[in-house]
């Protein structure tokens, strides 16, 4: 699928600065949801002070259900930007929208610059974006491969990663159904993880992506582990990991299209 046949409203498929229809519209579909939310998950926040009050951050959590991204935007009654894997983008109503909500598409399983350069866009402009750094929706107590995108996006921006744990969407509903269980659910919210400072020359090197993308996982692991348990359905003990060695590299045009590779889903 081109970016052509996808149904992304005029002048806003590459990250640019929501309307102020579009920011009212999000505002009243966020309350509904999390009103609702809370209801029927009688969904809890913890950790939410940690957030920035202003300026740009990258939210990161992790990636269970189709539930995570409606659940993700009660962190923060800021408008948050997501990006969603184009084939989303098919409808023309849903895809305008899922535009107002504040998402842009990704191709997935390609090295996406376009997407990537949105992603940059939003946050340079002060946003908070919102980066699944696993991709696509996983299953079990364990995070999976982390994708580089969040890391990269702080490297070159200078904003701050906030790792998120999600407890219980899966329960809710797994990948694959089709039906929504009402159990309860929590959303852990971590301290701010700040990317190092970038070198003389301004370029960011691989080494340093890759320890930023190591320790997210390390920390979204914790407050998984966390959420989880706090909504009543800890996770069991984990193996201990093998260490990771890391390759100092500046990273190629082609590394900087694959930061964006599979990251973060609206909705998979």
């Amino acid at each position: 699928m081109t970016r052509e046949e996808l149904h992304v409203p005029a002048h806003f498929g590459k990250g640019e600065d929501m309307s102020r229809a579009q920011r009212a519209l999000y505002i009243v579909v966020r309350g509904a949801i999390n009103g609702a939310c809370r209801l029927w998950f009688r969904l809890e926040v913890h950790g939410r002070e940690k957030l920035p009050r202003s300026g740009a951050y990258i939210v990161s959590p992790i990636h269970r259900s189709n539930l995570d991204t409606p659940i993700i935007s009660a962190v923060t009654t800021r408008t948050l930007r997501y990006m969603g894997k184009e084939s989303l983008w098919k409808s023309r109503p849903f895809g305008w929208f899922l535009t107002a909500m504040g998402g842009f598409p990704v191709q997935r399983g390609t090295a996406d610059r376009e997407a990537l350069k949105a992603a940059l866009a939003c946050v340079e402009r002060g946003e908070p974006l919102v980066m699944f750094p696993e991709g696509t929706r996983q299953f079990g107590p364990e995070i999976s491969e982390m994708f580089d995108g969040p890391a990269y996006v702080a490297c070159r921006t200078g904003a701050p990663i906030i790792p998120v744990g999600l407890g219980n969407t899966e329960a809710a509903m797994p990948k694959g159904s089709k039906f929504i269980r009402p159990v309860k659910m929590t959303v852990v919210v971590g301290d701010p993880l700040y990317p190092p400072p970038p070198k003389e020359s301004g370029r960011v090197s691989r080494k340093a992506v890759r320890e930023l993308t190591v320790e997210l996982g390390e920390r979204i692991q914790v407050l998984f582990d966390e959420a989880q348990a706090l909504a009543g359905h800890p996770n069991p003990p984990h193996p201990v990991p093998e260490p990771v060695e890391v390759v100092d590299e500046v990273p190629s045009a082609d590394a900087e299209g694959t930061a964006a590779d599979g990251e973060g889903q609206a909705s998979t």
